[in-house]
């Protein structure tokens, strides 16, 4: 999967304290509820009867849960599946719309598929406010029906321009407005198994990245590049049913106000949850993410291009295309299952690694002279991608939580739109400025190694806040057990004479 689009944190186990603490009595305070033996923070009363103050009861682990996650496999299909098979549509842009005589046509034609990868991310922030407003089912139907109409224009356009608006604005945001609901509902059904239902969900994208390039061929050869939109757009229908699935299990403001008869909109800093970057953990992570990035679509939109300069008609290079997608669905599922066995932040390794084999093939691509080690340097690349993507959203519940984690991942995506928008334009100007795409590919190979660099401090600092919490989680027990024996020692003390004289009359 190109540049999006999920584990919820485990419960404290308590730390020493909580051994030497007298048997369990339940206490009541501040609206919430709490154990006496437990050493971990007050839970809010609306979250340990599921509402909307806190988490719901325990993910059910499956039933209506699977038909979700196929909705949202569906999604990452379809949306990331044209997304990364930019590179055959970018060649049969520049066929059509270049003719030759344009020397900057690369860089022109770049921005097209740069722009709708960036809109996809830059909307994240805006979509995950609407689906904490109006909830996952709504927000990722409106958005596939725009997704639609995007790409539906994009078939009647005459020359390059028109389409930066129609397929890399409206279209884009379409596919955001579909594409992060799918992330968020996947842990209304999903705890226990959510790193490996994330692997399965991304490996969506994979499927779709196999088989579209050639479809794409086809289509395109047989009858042109609009109508091969046009029948593209049934893939937009298609997601545009499967948005119907996501039935909420978390309640959400919308559902909040039409049960009191009145939808109101919450206070402004609840919309705009910016509480998130109080998390040190969660700012390096949104940092070092983005700095990874202005390399990594690179390799999508221009690989295609490149491989046709240096080989010309005698391979066919939707293969590339095809080792990505294979060994990427691969990636997911695999480390989908090992970040379930990975505790807490120390996920965010496994994204250093992926990082690290990112840019190195990025800067291995111009030294392969025989087409066969470009296909073994897009098998590793395509591992790695998918590692990269399916532990996105577990880290972003290890770091902020769920309740938080919408916007968390908003944001995050909205950083990465940045990159993932500038790189390709670069590379493709680089490419007319110097007739090569040598030096494209090994400085896309830099920032990934920057970004995985900065990355490994985040366990570290994670660990560091946790330990900080549960010694003031302690040192209140401490407190309010002093002050509780006091008052029991001032009642007795006021209590015992009284007592006495009446037992004297």
């Amino acid at each position: 999967m190109a540049p999006a689009s999920e584990q919820l944190p485990p419960q404290d186990d308590g730390g020493p304290a909580a051994a030497s603490n007298p048997p369990m009595e339940t206490r009541r305070e501040n609206g919430g509820e709490r154990c006496a033996g437990d050493d971990s923070a007050p839970v809010p009363r609306a979250a340990a009867e599921g509402g909307p103050g806190g988490d719901a009861a325990e993910p059910p682990e499956g039933g209506w849960g699977w038909v979700v996650m196929l909705a949202a496999m569906w999604c990452n299909g379809a949306v990331f599946g044209i997304q990364n098979s930019c590179g055959v549509l970018f060649v049969s842009m520049l066929q059509l719309f270049g003719g030759g005589q344009d020397k900057q046509m690369a860089f022109k034609t770049a921005w097209v598929s740069s722009l709708s990868m960036g809109m996809v991310f830059f909307c994240s922030p805006i979509v995950s406010i609407f689906t904490d407003l109006f909830g996952c089912r709504k927000v990722a139907v409106i958005g596939a029906a725009l997704g639609f109409v995007g790409l539906l224009s994009s078939s009647f356009v005459s020359t390059i321009e028109p389409l930066y608006f129609t397929y890399g604005v409206l279209f884009a945001c379409g596919c955001s407005f579909a594409y992060q609901p799918s992330l968020v509902i996947l842990g209304h059904y999903f705890k226990k198994r959510l790193g490996l239902v994330n692997g399965i969900v991304t490996a969506g994208s994979s499927l779709f990245t196999v088989s579209l390039p050639f479809l794409l061929r086809v289509l395109i050869d047989s009858v042109g590049l609009f109508n091969t939109l046009r029948v593209l757009c049934i893939l937009m229908f298609i997601l545009f049913l499967a948005g119907f699935t996501y039935k909420p299990l978390v309640s959400n403001t919308k559902d909040e106000g039409e049960k009191k008869g009145k939808f109101r909109f919450p206070p402004e800093k609840k919309i705009f949850n910016f509480s998130v970057f109080k998390v040190k953990s969660y700012r390096i992570w949104a940092f070092g993410i983005p700095a990874a990035l202005f390399g990594y679509f690179v390799p999508y939109v221009h690989l295609m291009k490149h491989v046709e300069d240096r080989f010309g008609d005698s391979v066919q290079e939707e293969v590339l295309l095809l080792c990505l997608g294979i060994t990427s669905g691969i990636g997911r599922l695999i480390f989908g299952r090992v970040a379930d066995c990975i505790p807490g932040a120390k996920k965010v390794y496994l994204q250093v690694t992926s990082f690290f084999f990112i840019g190195l093939m990025s800067m291995m691509i111009p030294v392969c002279h025989v087409f066969g080690g470009l296909i073994a340097v897009c098998l590793f690349m395509g591992l790695f991608d998918g590692c990269f993507i399916c532990i996105m959203a577990p880290i972003a519940f290890e770091l902020v939580g769920a309740q938080d984690v919408s916007q968390a991942i908003g944001f995050l995506l909205g950083f990465m739109s940045i990159p993932m928008t500038v790189g390709p334009p670069i590379a493709g100007l680089l490419r007319d400025r110097l007739g090569t795409y040598d030096v494209a590919f090994y400085l896309a190979g830099v920032p990934p190694l920057i970004g995985g660099a900065i990355l490994c401090i985040i366990p570290w600092v994670h660990e560091r806040r946790k330990l900080k919490e549960r010694a003031k989680t302690v040192d209140g027990e401490t407190t309010e057990k002093m002050l509780e024996n006091e008052s029991t020692l001032v009642l007795d003390a006021v209590e015992k004479p009284v007592k006495e004289m009446e037992s004297g009359v």
